[in-house]
């Protein structure tokens, strides 16, 4: 057994590595799910199966955001060793992927257990930005996500950590540290969506849609300092679906309340 053997790698267990990013990703999945299990508890639903719900979506989610992905990098990455498809310890999950893979799911699931779907929503998509922030440190760790040449008096002007510095400086040269960007502002997004906002859009279903405002917004603007972004010919796939989803979310919560003004005629 041997901890910490490389960089990468968190834990080594004879042939079996458990790496990093494994354990960013669990972390944050983890911690959502314990604020997604309270929240949903606040909402009257304190019987609610979580853990099945929560092994559930992440089977689906890294499977979603795989094929993401994949679709994107196959002709560079995978066309001439498709087996390295399966390397997801590797690096190569497209959140954005994964959020379009487990929603019919979740709510096939809330359906089943006789669950609002509206509460459902408030109460865990905005606890995905915590689970998306920690995740993005297993990006930092593969040295991955990240931006584009910077110099050195750049970086030291944003007044980092030692350890991010140098994690920044890839194939000779530093770089953007988009990760953090991504992580701080999701972190930042979870607590206004969910402690801030909701004082003021108190809709059942508002929460829900603020992710993908929020989301969209902030994987928008990261997506630009990004040098490492999937591309569909010219365009970054990730600012083009972020796009639909602040649409989505803009357009959900006019209709949400919409819908209330009608219902009160």
């Amino acid at each position: 057994m041997a901890l910490f053997p490389s960089r990468t790698i968190f834990l080594q267990l004879g042939p079996l590595n458990i790496t990093w990013y494994a354990v960013c990703i669990m972390s944050g999945a983890f911690i959502a799910y314990l604020f997604s299990k309270k929240r949903m508890s606040d909402r009257g639903y304190s019987d609610f199966p979580f853990s099945d719900f929560l092994i559930n979506v992440l089977i689906i989610g890294i499977i979603g955001a795989r094929i993401w992905y994949v679709i994107f990098t196959f002709s560079e990455r995978y066309i001439s060793n498709p087996i390295d498809i399966f390397k997801i310890y590797e690096g190569g999950l497209a959140i954005q992927g994964g959020v379009i893979a487990v929603l019919p799911y979740a709510v096939h699931f809330m359906k089943k257990h006789n669950v609002d779907i509206l509460k459902a929503g408030d109460a865990i998509m905005p606890t995905v930005l915590i689970a998306q922030a920690l995740g993005r440190w297993g990006n930092f760790v593969n040295q991955e996500a990240f931006g584009q040449i910077i110099t050195e008096a750049h970086i030291d002007a944003l007044h980092l950590p030692e350890f991010i510095k140098s994690g920044m400086y890839i194939n000779g040269y530093y770089r953007q540290p988009t990760f953090l960007y991504e992580s701080v502002l999701n972190i930042l997004g979870f607590i206004l969506i969910a402690y801030v906002i909701s004082r003021f859009l108190k809709k059942d279903g508002c929460q829900f849609a603020l992710y993908f405002v929020w989301y969209g917004i902030t994987r928008f603007i990261v997506e630009a300092f990004r040098s490492d972004s999937l591309m569909l010919g010219s365009i970054k796939m990730a600012q083009l679906t972020s796009v639909v989803f602040v649409i989505v979310g803009v357009i959900a919560i006019i209709y949400l309340y919409m819908r209330k003004n009608k219902e009160s005629v």
